[in-house]
């Protein structure tokens, strides 16, 4: 809907405030439709790793160009993108003098990992106690909903130029979408970017992320024998490669959990962070562990860097035979703070471990992934709309925050579009479990997050 369908247009405080009430009801009233279809786009398990089949993510590019295609935007397509999966691209254009705002999301999911740490099937969705439970209900298909759910409220009379891209690899290989933006500026130009793959500290708490932490990634392995052998016939003697690999990773960290590789010192982040006690429940830390490393939990979070051993290929136990092993590999991941070169963080990394490696064994590196971290500026014109969006919509004023994972796409746009601001919001929380089993999303976030949207595209045509 318009200002000129609720009969307000310019004629006063009390219509404008009418109008914005409009949406808001729009939106809740749309709230039931919406969850339907949130639970049809959680069923698909749409995981764009290596390995994984094809069809559910070529499935849930179509429904995501479905969802676009039902909130009247006028020009919605699937667009290829080299060596990725397609994104799903729509557009509406700017009504004369006012601006154009990007809104970004991404359809493809982590792998669901062991089925049997979830309490309900991750790609059965679940309704418990106004939360929705299902890998990717978060993380980041709560993204495409809350563009889908402020986008019907117009009923395809859009206040400011619209265009969406929703990728469907962002979570294995999101620089294929970085190359695309590089190569083709002109499609996703815009005044301002909304980008909904981030999300509060707690659950009504809204914020702002101003900063995200870059990414570093390499599978590293280690060979110390033509072949596995007898460990009762060898071992003592022979150099064990998983042994070497353990040890290796050991020295990664010091004995507080701070980061001991040469070259990666510790950030400080300038605003305030979670309090330790919502940090462990958030984190689910068990009674009587520690939290690791020094500084403030933001300083940790947002502003340090962090390695994190997240795959390791050895023997498994149910498998495991009396052999000392010929080879082992690890996947490792560093964070890195918003101006850190990702390239120098892995090669640091990468010496450092070369050098600590024992017993002259063979090191070797694969499957390098680098994504530059991104630090917002000042905000402007659309920030303070942002800022009265979601306080309307919340009921008290955001803040700012940073975040300890990593977008990519995000210092891209950065680089490609300087002059537009880049505002990072969603119906995510630090309870969510995002990357970890039992993801869910709360519903009623979902809801005020797509409220605040809404008003904001509407404030920012007004600006």
């Amino acid at each position: 809907m318009t200002p000129e369908e609720t009969g307000t247009g310019n004629t006063g405080a009390s219509e404008a405030f009418h109008y914005l009430e409009a949406i808001e009801k729009s939106i809740t009233a749309q709230m039931p439709r919406a969850v339907d279809e949130l639970m049809r786009l959680v069923s698909i398990p749409s995981v764009a790793f290596p390995g994984h089949p094809e069809e559910p993510v070529l499935a849930a590019a179509a429904a995501t160009e479905e969802l676009l295609r039902s909130t009247g935007l006028p020009h919605v397509r699937q667009i290829p993108v080299e060596g990725s999966f397609p994104a799903v691209y729509a557009e509406a254009p700017a009504p004369p003098g006012t601006p154009t705002v990007l809104l970004y999301a991404h359809y493809d999911v982590q792998p669901a990992g062991d089925p049997a740490l979830w309490r309900t099937p991750p790609f059965e969705p679940t309704l418990i106690d106004g939360r929705l439970y299902g890998r990717g209900a978060a993380d980041d298909k709560s993204g495409i909903m809350a563009h889908v759910l402020a986008l019907r409220a117009f009923q395809g009379r859009f206040p400011v130029g619209i265009k969406v891209i929703i990728e469907g690899q962002e979570e294995y290989a999101g620089e294929r979408l970085e190359e695309f933006v590089e190569r083709n500026p002109d499609l996703l130009r815009a005044d301002a970017i909304i980008v909904a793959d981030v999300g509060n500290p707690t659950v009504g708490d809204p914020a702002v992320t101003t900063s995200l932490r870059g990414l570093a990634a390499f599978t590293i392995e280690v060979r110390a024998l033509k072949e596995s052998l007898h460990s009762g016939s060898f071992g003592g003697a022979a150099p064990d490669a998983l042994a070497a690999l353990i040890r290796m990773l050991a020295t990664l960290h010091d004995d507080r959990g701070d980061v001991r590789v040469p070259g990666l010192p510790r950030g400080i982040f300038p605003g305030a962070g979670p309090d330790e006690g919502s940090f462990r429940h958030a984190a689910g830390v068990l009674d009587g562990a520690a939290l690791v490393g020094s500084g403030s939990l933001a300083d940790r979070l947002w502003s340090s860097y962090a390695i994190t051993v997240t795959g390791l290929d050895v023997p498994s136990v149910n498998g495991a035979i009396n052999a000392v092993q010929a080879v082992a590999r690890a996947r490792v991941t560093v964070r890195v703070p918003p101006a850190g070169d990702p390239g120098k963080a892995a090669a640091d990394v990468l010496d450092y471990l070369r050098t600590v490696a024992p017993w002259g064994v063979q090191v070797s590196v694969t499957d390098q992934v680098l994504g530059s971290g991104y630090l917002a500026d000042g905000g402007g014109r659309a920030r303070t709309a942002l800022n009265r969006a979601l306080e309307r919509a919340y009921g008290r004023a955001p803040r700012d925050i940073g975040a300890g994972g990593s977008i990519p796409l995000v210092s891209t746009l950065a680089k490609q579009f300087p002059a537009a601001e880049i505002l990072l919001f969603g119906a995510e929380d630090e309870a969510a479990a995002i990357h970890a089993p039992n993801e869910r999303l709360v519903l009623d976030e979902l809801r005020r997050t797509a409220i605040a949207e809404a008003l904001f595209l509407a404030d920012y045509a007004a600006f």
